[in-house]
């Protein structure tokens, strides 16, 4: 059995968690910016079936 001693583990353990705090992040930041593009026009079509009329001010 090869092993890599006490530095490698160390080594794999900082680069396991760069990679979770990165996927933990694009993560969020995916659902911060598509959930308007899924959610205006929901409301848009959700207006259009109810039947609201628009209101300018």
């Amino acid at each position: 059995m090869e092993t890599h001693g006490p530095l490698g583990t160390l080594w794999v353990g900082l680069g396991l968690c760069c990679f979770y705090i990165a996927l933990v992040w694009i993560n969020t930041l995916l659902g911060v910016l598509t959930t308007p593009l899924f959610i205006v026009p929901l409301t848009w079509v959700q207006d259009k079936l109810l039947g609201k009329n628009q209101v300018r001010g």
